[in-house]
């Protein structure tokens, strides 16, 4: 296997080199991207080292139909952009590295526009901008506030740690629903063989020897004949139902209702709360420490929130600052913070450390969402082993229950 030299940039910003050994040039890049490694230079041992540059033109599309850029391309992308220009490289040097290691061809199109942006004199904010499905408002103005600052670095690196976490904090979330998940999935799929295949086969026999059936069994036989008969309804009322819940958590007012009752629910909403709170401190508080304005924060911070009862408490906290209110006060007085949290708030206003006082809350609520997400796990698992226990227990009783009383009366007739 031929052996490359190589010459990188490490995740601290120290610069690097050695050998590898490697099948093409492709390959020896993707080992020392997999070891947190920039390449700069890239040649077999005894050719002319290469630089690893990209071109900053545009290319012609080559991915195809439901390819998309995930919010994990986009944190690794800020972090490597970070580090790049934290060792002192420009701008669009590390642009171009990034975009010539990158691997998702829809996301590798949108880095040579961006490079192609930047080499003709635009901001890189601006560049962004341009693609508001890839980079949010949160991304494009922190990014804003850095240029204005001449702190881009720090912002990166900033905006490179507050997504790491976030995502830390989304899979602890998805992780407490895989359970239920799965459970609820497998009950439907049970019953739903039970209700098709096994009690038809009951229903027969039950009728065979002519037994009473009494009205539990009726009732289960129906609910059987019926998904048997009219088996197309079951897909259709599948879809109906789902499609009419994403129609009305799309709307404002059913997205609001529906957030009211989860915050209401036992254990799941203070769970939601927690994370809600994190999610909103980190985010604020990040955009306060790079620089961007207190009204523009709360925005952004609201448009990056999914709990509508807590965005449009911030609709409120906005206009109240807005007319000189501190910021703690209205943040109280909505009653959906917590008071701890408000109380650090306001300690932070005071001593002129808020965007420092809002990242320790946030680190605070990340600690409690590992204890959430045990907690809840621990009321879920029981309730859904007794939900299963009794759906399927109930269809079995129906079907026992007349063989019983057959078998009583045979015995008792002997």
């Amino acid at each position: 296997m031929p052996e490359y030299k190589y010459s990188a940039i490490d995740r601290n910003g120290a610069q690097t080199s050695g050998k590898i050994e490697a099948a093409s040039d492709e390959q020896a890049r993707q080992k020392l991207m997999a070891r947190g490694l920039m390449v700069t230079t890239l040649a077999s041992d005894g050719g002319a080292a290469k630089a690893v540059v990209a071109s900053s033109a545009p290319k012609k599309s080559s991915f195809t139909f439901g390819a998309k850029v995930s919010p994990e391309n986009v944190t690794i992308m800020t972090r490597q952009l970070a580090t790049l220009i934290v060792a002192g490289l420009p701008l669009l040097r590390a642009l171009e590295l990034i975009h010539k290691q990158e691997l998702n061809p829809h996301f590798k199109e949108v880095l040579a526009n961006i490079a192609d942006s930047v080499s003709q004199g635009n901001n890189f904010s601006e560049a962004l901008q341009a693609h508001p499905k890839v980079f949010d408002r949160l991304f494009v103005n922190m990014v804003k506030a850095g240029e204005a600052g001449g702190v881009l670095d720090k912002v990166l690196d900033r905006l490179a740690k507050f997504r790491e976490k976030s995502q830390r904090i989304q899979k602890k979330v998805k992780s407490a629903l895989v359970y239920p998940g799965v459970v609820v999935t497998v009950a439907i799929v049970i019953v739903y063989i039970l209700m098709v295949k096994v009690v038809p086969s009951f229903q027969k026999m039950l009728e065979g020897q002519r037994a009473n059936m009494p009205p539990l069994t009726k009732y289960v036989v129906a609910f059987s004949t019926f998904l048997v008969d009219f088996w197309y309804i079951t897909p259709i009322a599948i879809f109906g139902v789902y499609s009419g819940l994403k129609w009305w958590l799309s709307s404002e007012k059913g997205k609001e209702i529906f957030d009211r009752i989860i915050f209401k629910l036992p254990k799941i909403g203070e769970f939601v709360k927690i994370v809600s709170v994190s999610r909103f401190a980190r985010t604020f508080g990040t955009l306060m420490a790079s620089g961007v304005p207190i009204l523009q924060a709360i925005t952004i911070t609201r448009d990056t929130l999914d709990n509508v009862v807590i965005a449009k408490s911030l609709e409120r906290v906005h206009d109240r600052v807005r007319d000189g209110e501190a910021l703690s006060v209205p943040l109280a007085q909505s009653g959906v913070f917590p008071p701890m949290v408000t109380s650090m708030i306001q300690v932070g206003e005071e001593t002129g450390q808020l965007p420092e006082m809002l990242n320790r809350v946030a680190d605070i609520y990340d600690e409690d969402i590992d204890n959430a997400v045990t907690a809840l796990t621990s009321i879920i698992e029981p309730v859904l082993i007794v939900f299963l226990a009794v759906v399927v227990g109930t269809i079995v009783l129906a079907m026992f229950l007349p063989l019983i009383a057959l078998i009583t009366k045979m015995t008792g007739g002997g």
